[in-house]
């Protein structure tokens, strides 16, 4: 049968044994409701930004690649290839909305 201790310690083991973990600071009920939604809107926009910046290097190679390509002669036989004239340009169509800048 364990003996009972005033202070509810073991008798080998110290007081400074006892290790109490420092509460972390209370937070109003104004910014335990704001802190969360700008932690998101922050990791959103990080998100959002650096997808934004790809895009646009990823275009910018692209049109480099394709300022090459497009001479006059490879613009009439693009042309001939796609039948322009009869079924219209599909570079100017609705569904090509990647390629609007």
């Amino acid at each position: 049968m364990a003996i009972a201790h005033p202070q509810g310690l073991r008798p080998h083991m110290h007081a400074a044994a006892r290790v109490t973990v420092p509460a972390a600071p209370k937070l109003g009920p104004v910014t335990s409701r704001l802190l969360p939604g700008i932690v998101v809107l922050g990791a959103a926009y990080t998100v959002g930004s650096y997808v934004t910046s790809q895009l646009r290097r990823e275009a910018g190679t692209m049109d480099r690649i394709f300022s090459q390509q497009n001479t006059p002669e490879v613009e009439e036989a693009r042309k001939k290839a796609l039948q322009v004239e009869a079924n219209g340009d599909p570079r100017n169509n609705l569904l090509n909305f990647l390629g609007w800048s």
